[in-house]
């Protein structure tokens, strides 16, 4: 029980306020949000406006220490966390088994699925999305785990479809596991290394659709992306292509001259369907999806890559690509638009939800304070 008793108060400005009775002073009722994150991230994620914004809602977020048992700390009402490896992960899920109150965000297990890049698209391809609005799908893939002289005889039999973009099989954090190459032609697949997965790349215009998921919220950005590979440039470019990712001012594509038929954002209602499925499948409520939509179609979509609990730092990948005659290339992964209001009107959904489940009195405080999510 986190409160030794409430009273209520009325301020000023006449708005009631809840306070919990504890030794010595008195408090008003936060909306706790212990976290666990990296330095980087904790950086990227937790700006003044976010914050600021939050403890006018009644938000307060606490940090996690790593070197303390998680359960002598808090009380929490949220327990939010992106923090790799097996004894975090078995920390976490042992957490969530002593304290039921507490929402965790999200389950270690669901996080873990999403990392394996075989995985992770493996729901939306047998999801089979297909409706008047278009259809969504996943690009042809391998994986590889052994020899890499292997490759161009397993790429054969597979029957994919030169080039591939190969990333490495399990995402762990490091920048290493965030690279992406793209193989020209059979001969360099062998000077690939494994583990990892090939995919067919498929020409979308240069623009992915980043698809933001904040519990039953959904944001769209257009990012610029990899060029279209034709068949005269294929034929005349060989090898393997690294493009790693450094940090580089942002840049969307939202306000590009673009071909409409480039430009225009998936359908909404398809969107919501694909974003209600996967959250459904996943067990995730924070996650986003990039899309692309296949170049020369209209409502034909591939869903290339998920992330759990993405960055709203504006970073990029730069790209040197053969294809633009040593032209740089920006891959971008920018800011999440209007981030702070969605993620703080998120977390006062989780707790409405929890009041609905479990009436108290500190619910009550919450929902005549907070009813409207604002």
């Amino acid at each position: 029980m986190r409160l030794n008793g409430e009273i209520s108060h009325r301020d000023e400005k006449g708005k009631n306020e809840m306070y919990s009775i504890c030794p010595g002073f008195l408090q008003p009722l936060k909306l706790v949000v212990g976290y666990a994150l990296t330095k980087k991230k904790t950086k990227s994620f937790l700006q003044p406006k976010l914050e600021g914004l939050a403890r006018n809602k009644g938000i307060l977020f606490v940090a996690i220490d790593q070197n303390k048992p998680l359960s002598d700390q808090g009380p929490f009402d949220i327990v939010l966390h992106k923090l790799t490896g097996k004894e975090w992960r078995q920390i976490i899920e042992d957490y969530r088994q002593k304290h039921p109150e507490v929402t965790v965000l999200d389950p270690p297990d669901a996080i873990q699925h999403v990392h394996n890049c075989q995985s992770m698209l493996q729901d939306v391809a047998d999801l089979n999305l297909s409706d008047c609005y278009g259809k969504v799908g996943v690009p042809r893939q391998l994986v590889i785990t052994k020899d890499p002289s292997s490759i161009p005889d397993a790429v054969n039999k597979a029957g994919l479809v030169l080039p591939l973009v190969a990333k490495p099989l399990v995402v762990d954090g490091s920048a290493k596991s965030h690279e992406l190459s793209l193989a020209y032609d059979q001969y360099s697949l062998s000077k690939l290394e494994p583990p990892l997965v090939l995919q067919e790349f498929v020409n979308h215009g240069g623009v992915l659709f980043k698809v933001y998921i904040v519990g039953e919220a959904i944001k769209v950005v257009r990012r610029f992306s990899l060029p279209d590979v034709s068949k005269l440039e294929l034929s005349k470019n060989t090898g393997v292509f690294r493009f790693p990712r450094v940090s580089c001012a942002a840049a969307s594509a939202d306000d590009a001259d673009l071909d409409p038929g480039v430009a225009e954002l998936p359908p909404g209602p398809l969107l919501e369907r694909l974003a209600k499925e996967l959250r459904r499948r996943l067990g995730l409520r924070l996650f986003n999806i990039d899309i692309i939509r296949e170049h020369g179609t209209r409502d034909h979509f591939y869903v290339i890559d998920i992330n759990y609990f993405p960055g709203n730092e504006d970073w990029s990948c730069i790209m040197l690509l053969p294809t633009f005659d040593s032209a740089l290339v920006l891959f971008w992964y920018g800011k999440m638009p209007e981030y702070e209001h969605i993620f703080t009107d998120f977390l006062l959904s989780l707790m409405q939800s929890k009041c609905r489940k479990r009436p108290t009195v500190e619910c009550a405080y919450w929902k005549n304070n907070n009813g409207n999510g604002s």
